[in-house]
């Protein structure tokens, strides 16, 4: 099992969410921390319909137990309703609940409220590094960091069908989708942006579909925590700046069969921008699970010059470079953004095999770059 960095430290009594995309591990990682508790699947077809039918019932069964028991329900957002429940049992009873789900957007959509600000909020991501022992970053590349993938010899019928299944039936459902043809070549389409600047009339014309209807979809993909936007950097800009954000989806395993990619080998094309996407993914697991929030943003001038990422209010820059051997060449975005902004660190990721130091800017292998970050000595 993964000793994964989310412990929902800070939670105490309180009542949470854990929100999470499928496959994640959430139900994994709530048996380990709550191993106690009163457990309630919804994905089970015989407890979603009792409690779909009759949710009082719910209720009835947690006054029946004792009050000091924490009770877990998985896959809440199946059934909104009984969140009215749970909010009477937690003002009434002061009862702590744990509430797991792949994302609150079919809750707020249904018009039920998530316990008017009486539960904390958590998420839970793809694994980073060092959650998992002997870490293999060609298999983290090529299977992406869902725990079944990573682990599996063969994913691709693994990826299918989390595609099949989740990406296309169950969010088409949820979102309610009746274009299904348009959704599937969005999801494609939305790969070939991975990483890069959305172009959402491109995309429309690719899926005939409208500009709108592109923006709604990329709206369907973060409400349900599939993927994310990085906006560009902005702040007072003496030089002309792209204001259009980035889009990445929220692991690499899928990206990469949403783009047909083959097996990904060390310094190929491939490799450099799924190595971008992992640093990525670990940045943001950091900022959210050390509760630091910071901003990453990225940076590119309308003459292309470009940082890949900006932690914060400009106090970190980064240059992620899948090479093994960092040349001044490389360096040209990190040197402009510290012309214009005053940097605390200029970094550049790198499979180089030893940390060096090039004017004011850190050559930093990925291994040790991760473990300074999770150290938090990085930001």
């Amino acid at each position: 099992m993964f000793l994964r960095k989310q412990i929902l430290e800070g939670s105490g009594n309180e009542s949470l969410f854990l929100w999470g995309a499928r496959q994640t591990g959430k139900s994994t990682l709530l048996k380990s921390l709550f191993p106690d508790a009163i457990w309630f699947d919804l994905l089970l077809s015989d407890t979603y319909l009792r409690y779909k039918s009759e949710p009082q019932q719910f209720r009835q069964v947690i006054l029946a137990r004792d009050r000091k028991e924490i009770v877990v329900v998985d896959e809440i957002q199946k059934i909104p309703e009984l969140l009215d429940e749970i909010h009477w049992l937690i003002v009434n009873h002061s009862i702590k609940f744990i509430l797991s789900g792949s994302s609150p957007r079919k809750i707020i959509r249904s018009g039920h409220n998530l316990l008017g600000g009486r539960a904390l909020r958590y998420e839970l991501y793809p694994l980073i590094q060092s959650e998992i022992p002997d870490f293999d970053l060609l298999r983290a590349l090529n299977n992406g960091l869902l725990p079944r993938h990573y682990l599996a010899e063969n994913p691709k019928k693994l990826i299918d069908a989390y595609i099949g299944n989740y990406l296309k039936d169950e969010i088409m459902a949820e979102a309610k989708i009746r274009n299904i043809n348009a959704f599937t070549q969005f999801l494609e389409a939305a790969a070939f942006s991975n990483g890069e600047m959305v172009n959402y009339s491109n995309i429309a014309s690719e899926c005939g579909v409208s500009h709108n209807t592109v923006k709604e979809y990329f709206q369907i993909l973060e409400d349900t925590l599939l993927g994310r936007f990085v906006p560009s950097f902005q702040k007072k800009p003496k030089r002309r700046v792209i204001l259009t954000s980035k889009f990445y989806y929220f692991d690499i395993g899928i990206t990469n069969k949403l783009l047909k990619r083959g097996k990904i080998e060390a310094r190929s094309e491939s490799f450099g921008h799924a190595f971008e996407h992992f640093i990525y993914q670990e940045l943001y697991a950091h900022s959210k699970y050390s509760e630091k929030d910071y901003v990453i943003s990225y940076w590119r001038t309308t003459s292309q010059i470009e940082v890949d990422f900006i932690l914060g209010d400009h106090e970190v820059a980064l240059e992620i470079k899948g090479t093994n051997n960092i040349q001044p060449r490389h360096l040209k975005g990190l040197k402009n953004f510290a012309e214009e902004y005053s940097v605390r660190r200029l970094i550049v990721v790198s499979d180089d095999p030893l940390e060096r130091r090039i004017g004011e800017i850190s050559v930093i292998p990925w291994k040790q770059f991760l473990e300074q970050l999770w150290n938090n000595e990085i930001i």
